[in-house]
């Protein structure tokens, strides 16, 4: 019997969804310990490394697809270490990483997916949004930024644009790092443990803390409202910094992989050019 791939294991399944439910400790898909997890994550480089290259070389030959990583997650569940260690893994030149922040005079002059649309990647690239469109349904809601009528408009307005995407050539992977409010503490007091983590530290942080609950309410309903066909959300056990990364980085493989990218064709005459290197010396 075929093995699952670890995609399909993490996707949620539609209907309802209970976050509760989720493991945050769990690791889903992999039976070894860290040292082990490490060891898997550092064996996907080489793949990686190769897939993406064909992605690139397919954009630069008229492909128009592409990849859209969209990481979401409460603050300390790992979306820079993600960067780092997972999508680290890709070249530079082929990723293209978007963090939104809040929303500029400019930005907010527009509809709310008007930067998100700027953002999306050129075809053979990979995008990364660190955070993303959903902020504007998790924070918008959780801190009643607008109506309660505009959110239940963005969800329609996002699922669209979502299959707007999917339909123009671009493969959407949405992943939750789902992490747990004590080892969200324990990475605060970490920070505040530590003075060269200072600077990552944000009071702010423990006030978002305060509302855990009514943010997990606003996931559940973004996963179970934004989540159509070829746009599904995958929740990432996110407690485990080493599995979080393994999965993610794993989870691209098998999306790389199953777009059957193959190295474009010469457009050119390979023997007569192989011919013209033999035949003529260099201007001396």
């Amino acid at each position: 019997m075929a093995k699952k791939s670890l995609t399909k294991t993490l996707t949620v399944p539609p209907g309802p969804v209970d976050l509760a439910s989720y493991d945050t400790r769990g690791t889903p898909g992999f039976d070894g310990d860290k040292a082990a997890g490490k060891a898997a994550l550092a064996e996907l480089a080489e793949p990686l490394s190769d897939l993406q290259e064909r992605l690139f070389a397919e954009g630069r030959s008229g492909g128009t697809r592409r990849v859209l990583l969209v990481l979401q997650g409460m603050d300390t569940s790992g979306k820079g270490g993600t960067m780092r260690h997972a999508v680290g893994l890709f070249d530079p030149q082929g990723v293209r990483i978007k963090a939104f922040k809040a929303p500029t005079e400019e930005e907010l002059r527009h509809d709310f997916l008007w930067r998100v649309r700027r953002a999306v990647p050129e075809a053979g690239l990979v995008g990364i949004f660190d955070r993303s469109h959903y902020e504007d349904v998790l924070i918008g809601r959780v801190r009643k930024l607008v109506s309660d009528s505009e959110i239940e408009a963005r969800y329609e307005a996002i699922d669209e644009f979502e299959q707007e995407l999917v339909a123009d050539g671009t493969t959407v992977v949405k992943c939750m790092l789902h992490i747990s409010p004590d080892e969200q503490k324990e990475r605060l007091l970490a920070r505040l443990d530590d003075p060269t983590k200072h600077w990552k530290f944000n009071p702010g942080d423990v006030d978002e803390r305060a509302l855990w609950s009514d943010y997990q309410a606003a996931y559940e309903t973004a996963i179970e409202r934004c989540s159509s066909k070829g746009a599904r959300w995958l929740v990432v056990p996110a407690d485990r910094k080493w599995y979080r990364n393994w999965a993610i980085a794993s989870v691209l493989r098998e999306t790389l992989g199953s777009m059957g990218l193959e190295w474009p064709k010469a457009d050119f005459d390979v023997d007569e050019q192989l011919r013209r290197l033999d035949e003529e010396d260099p201007v001396g």
